[in-house]
């Protein structure tokens, strides 16, 4: 393996993709929490969600800068171990990728400009005005970048004369039949994670609320609410797209939804396959065992009804079947959001009922968890999404074998790119636990910066 360029390739891919992908999502979800809460301290004259807005601004500035080399590093992988895809597809997909990179600065410009006039309009919703082009530029450049990983899946506006790419529509190959469902699924997803990841932050303080003074208290329960009501709609907005994009595979990558789902023989009334490990027999079969199975699930995740026929694995070559582990990345992204959406809803329904208390320990630290298991179920769901395209690289025309670079060098590369990963997440660790313990919630609360937010309402007051 390790003298393997394909295989190198993908490793050091794969591995880019994976740390890059946490910093993309936060830096896609933040940026609309950050208006959340900077609206809703606005419009009720709350100085608290204005120093939330404040202290979610600053965490992600730090991770912007780490997502600005990781991202960096992608591009530069492109060309380096995957030349012959950037030979073949470069002039395809070169629309989306500068158009990510316009997001990208367009995002940065207005971004400096709404941390530079914090505190410096007398009316405070100007400054909010300007986060609005900060939160269109993030979902644009998620948007831009996963359109490049539709064509991927789904290869059109081009025509391939002799091996040679010709009558070439960018915008028919950008806004490819993959788009809707995968750029709305990573878009959505990217929101539900990071409202986890601050609920989960405001559930850990809250855990410890020995400690915390009543204002620090009312601050993270402002924040905990704020930001589980958040993922509840986003929990089941990503069920809901994630259904589309179960119809989407039934009908342009049956091979694909029938390797999550160990479905192996065309049949309908499929059943919804959960867990459970395969047994190969001798005639080259598998038997499915400890596996929960679901009546009709996976007929009416494919089409909507029970009666839907589902094509099996079998119907397909050996050669061109994805790995059947991806049916355990699969499983983990579902299982996950199901989990939050439960987690969210039975929150809100203790809010909303009053009798309950919603800040009870267990539903605390049930919050808490969401928090890491959202950026498991990112990872697992990217996972399931490039290995369960295997074994092409530009579905249907060119293989990873084929797109990969033959260069001996792609091993100290994997190194290289292991320890600066490591550096970076290391640094980025340490600067975040530094800044907001330095900064804590309680000395804020009290300090001038949160005294001139609640002067931005003194005149309204008066």
């Amino acid at each position: 393996m390790f003298n393997d360029p394909v295989m190198l390739s993908r490793l050091l891919t794969g591995l880019t993709l994976a740390f890059h992908i946490i910093f993309a999502t936060i830096g896609v979800g933040v940026p609309l929490m950050v208006l959340a809460a900077e609206y809703i301290g606005i419009k009720r004259k709350d100085s608290d969600y204005i120093l939330l807005a404040r202290r979610w601004t600053r965490g992600y500035i730090v991770t912007v800068a780490v997502g600005v080399v990781t991202g960096t590093a992608i591009g530069l992988q492109l060309s380096l171990l995957w030349p012959s895809l950037m030979q073949v597809a470069g002039q395809t997909i070169a629309l989306p990728l500068f158009m990510e990179t316009f997001a990208f600065f367009f995002e940065a410009i207005f971004l400096g400009i709404y941390l530079y006039t914090w505190d410096r309009f007398k009316n405070p919703w100007l400054h909010w005005l300007i986060g609005i082009p900060v939160v269109i530029g993030a979902t644009l450049s998620a948007f831009f970048i996963t359109t490049v990983n539709s064509f991927m899946n789904s290869p059109e506006g081009f025509k391939i004369v002799n091996g040679t790419l010709t009558q070439i529509e960018p915008l028919k190959a950008m806004f490819n039949t993959a788009t809707p469902t995968k750029a709305t699924h990573v878009i959505v997803s990217a929101y539900l994670t990071v409202a986890f990841i601050l609920a989960a932050i405001a559930a850990f303080h809250l855990l410890r609320k020995k400690t915390l003074s009543a204002a620090e208290t009312a601050y993270h329960k402002k924040a905990l609410r704020l930001t589980v009501m958040a993922g509840l709609i986003f929990a089941f907005s990503t069920a809901l797209v994630g259904d589309f994009s179960g119809k989407y595979l039934a009908k342009y990558q049956p091979e694909k939804l029938a390797a999550a789902e160990w479905h192996f023989e065309t049949t309908s009334e499929a059943e919804l396959i959960f867990g459970g490990i395969l047994d190969e027999q001798e005639d080259g079969s598998y038997e499915i065992k400890g596996a929960i199975k679901i009546p009709y699930a996976l007929s009416i995740l494919a089409g909507g009804a029970p009666d839907t026929e589902v094509i099996g694995l079998n119907e397909f070559a050996k050669e061109d079947q994805a790995p059947l582990f991806v049916h355990y990345f699969f499983d983990i992204m579902v299982s996950i959001g199901m989990y939050l959406a439960a987690i969210s809803a039975l929150f809100v329904l203790a809010f909303r009922l009053k009798k309950l208390n919603p800040y009870n320990k267990w539903l605390l630290r049930g919050i808490f968890i969401g928090g890491p298991l959202a950026i498991v179920s990112i990872e697992a769901g990217w996972m399931y999404a490039e290995i369960g395209r295997q074994p092409w690289t530009l579905y249907g025309i060119m293989r990873t074998a084929d797109a990969a670079t033959t260069s001996t060098a792609v091993g100290p590369m994997l190194i290289l790119f292991s320890l600066l990963y490591l550096l970076l997440g290391t640094i980025c660790t340490v600067v975040l636990l530094r800044m907001f313990k330095n900064n804590p919630v309680g000395k804020e609360l009290a300090d001038d910066h949160h005294s001139r937010g609640e002067a931005m309402f003194a005149d309204d007051n008066k």
